[in-house]
């Protein structure tokens, strides 16, 4: 008897929160329980398709075959074969794929789950390729007018758990170095004799926005650094073949290394300023570096060339026949390559580096991994 009364307490209790939950998503949007969502911000390692809706002609834009070719069959904007580093770290949290702010279908009903805010070719400086990708300031003043409206839909208290519970990814830094180094540009306001200052500049823009979505209600961030520039396919077609150790030794890197140096020193410094502020850094730098190098050991064939492009290195940046050469070589298997072009990933190494940041820690990864950012909370109601 005493087993009958507690499966019938049971099934009372059950039908109890399910009509309270019930109850509550009836003129309202239920969060999934466990869920949080994730806010997205950067460059062309991040970027979903933002820049398919810029209305410029010099903007980056990756709306042509043979990109997407793999995964979603057809070009979506990223800049892959298949998926973004973005997209793994959604489906690790058990989210769908996030829609870019920019794109139509973008509204109040999927920023429940996040958006990407993300652009190809921007920079955490206002001047990098100005006019032809969302810059990072930009980036967080859409965000801030996505915080405006959750405020408004969900009420103050509602919203402030909402933006503490999500989690916040930014890949940044790569355009600003790599377009004052490598272009003619006349909008570059550094000096790049003073290498340092240069980095200052770029680490301290990076963090005025943490502090902006901080100000929102932001908590918990995850970053990337930078990339060994001049190891690039893109770079090295320019140097004769030069070593993957030679070419961290050029320019370009040897301030990537300065940037991999000062950005966990500025993380640091908000941990002991902003209270609650959470971090996860994935060392980007070492972990490009290491595939490059051990491409086997990874599951790959190939760790320097890319797999879509011409000349050496597949590095002449012609992937798809639309950037002023028409002819461009494409690889037979994808999946053996780090590069699907000549300067970002196949689907396959996006997975490898997002694998990094979800679960990865102390060698790449620290202090936190993003899992672990991912606090998840019970059912409760949006709006």
């Amino acid at each position: 008897m005493g087993s009958i009364r507690f499966f019938m307490y049971f099934i009372l209790v059950f039908h109890v929160i399910i009509s309270i939950q019930i109850t509550c998503c009836q003129s309202r949007i239920c969060l999934p329980e466990k869920q949080a969502a994730l806010f997205i911000f950067g460059d062309s390692q991040f970027d979903a398709g933002n820049n398919n809706y810029i209305n410029t002609t010099t903007s980056a834009q990756a709306n042509y075959d043979p990109y997407g070719e793999t995964y979603f069959k057809y070009p979506t904007g990223r800049y892959s074969d298949g998926r973004v580093i973005p997209d793994f770290i959604a489906e690790f949290a058990k989210l769908p794929l996030l829609l870019p702010y920019l794109h139509p279908a973008s509204s109040l009903d999927n920023y429940i789950f996040g958006v990407n805010f993300a652009s190809a070719g921007s920079g955490a400086l206002l001047e990098t390729r100005q006019g032809t990708a969302i810059d990072l300031k930009t980036q967080a003043s859409y965000f801030k007018q996505v915080s405006k409206v959750l405020k408004k839909k969900l009420g103050d208290g509602e919203a402030k758990e909402f933006l503490a519970n999500a989690v916040y990814i930014i890949a940044v830094g790569d355009n600003d170095y790599g377009v004052a180094l490598f272009s003619n540009s006349s909008t570059t306001v550094v000096n790049i004799q003073h290498p340092q200052e240069f980095v200052n500049l770029v680490i301290g823009n990076i963090s005025s926005v943490i502090q902006d979505i901080y100000e929102e209600g932001g908590r918990k961030f995850g970053l990337l650094n930078v990339g060994p520039i001049n190891c690039y396919p893109i770079a090295r077609i320019f140097m004769n073949g030069s070593s993957l150790d030679e070419c961290q030794k050029q320019e370009a890197s040897a301030i990537a290394r300065l940037h991999r140096r000062a950005l966990p020193i500025m993380l640091q410094e908000l941990q002991k300023q902003l209270e609650g502020f959470k971090y996860s850094l994935t060392d980007y730098y070492g972990a490009l570096t290491e595939v490059m190098r051990y491409p086997y050991k990874y599951g790959f064939k190939e760790g320097e060339a890319a797999c879509c492009g011409g000349g050496s290195y597949r590095g002449d940046f012609s992937c798809g026949g639309k950037r002023g050469i028409k002819k461009y070589e494409l690889c037979e298997n994808v999946n053996d390559f780090v590069y699907f072009d000549s300067v970002h990933h196949t689907d396959k190494a996006a997975q490898h580096f997002a694998n990094l940041m979800w679960t990865g820690h102390n060698h790449f990864t620290r202090p936190y991994n993003l899992k672990q950012l991912f606090q998840f909370s019970s059912l409760h109601c949006a709006y």
